[in-house]
């Protein structure tokens, strides 16, 4: 692996100011590209995105994201929601209440890996109202909101880099003691 693409990988970070410069559709297109490569169990694929750039609704996101009102600033929010059920056709309740949750995740990261690489901050929302971001968006009963994920040009320059724990408080070697 080349030494760039893991300093990239490194370099993301969590992004909370956002220009109000749009996104071109491209580049939107290839963040999507990027985020559905992730993998999913028994490649099911039990997710859809919603991509939101109308103001109103941005604004009742971040109202229903627990009034994290830099939601709204970004020029495109990625909604990903998970479908349970199309999990659940295969792995049954493991799916359904597991299998769903991971793969969502997964498109997630590679949707803030997608806005990274193309030069875009982005931030995993996951501290929201569900029920209330489902009427705003008309998600589907059988569809839950998983993730809110805005997307747009850092404002401010890119903040430096938060630590992180060392890998020796957080690996185990062969099993717990």
């Amino acid at each position: 692996m080349s030494s760039d693409c893991i300093e990239k990988i490194k370099s993301r970070q969590s992004i909370r100011r956002f220009t109000s410069e749009p996104i071109p559709e491209e580049v939107i297109e290839d963040i999507v590209r990027i985020g559905t490569s992730a993998p999913s169990a028994g490649n099911c694929q039990p997710w859809r995105i919603i991509i939101v750039t109308n103001n109103e609704l941005k604004n009742q996101l971040a109202n229903d994201a627990l009034k994290q009102s830099f939601i709204a600033d970004a020029p495109v929010i990625f909604v990903v929601c998970a479908v349970p059920e199309e999990s659940a056709e295969r792995y049954q309740n493991r799916g359904r209440y597991l299998y769903v949750i991971q793969d969502t995740a997964a498109l997630t990261l590679n949707i803030l890996y997608g806005a990274h690489f193309h030069g875009y901050g982005a931030c995993w929302i996951g501290a929201f109202n569900e029920e209330a971001v489902s009427k705003t968006l008309h998600v589907p009963s059988h569809m839950r909101p998983v993730a809110m994920i805005p997307v747009g040009k850092i404002k401010g320059g890119t903040p430096p880099m938060r630590g992180r724990r060392s890998t020796s408080d957080i690996v185990i070697k062969e099993r717990f003691n």
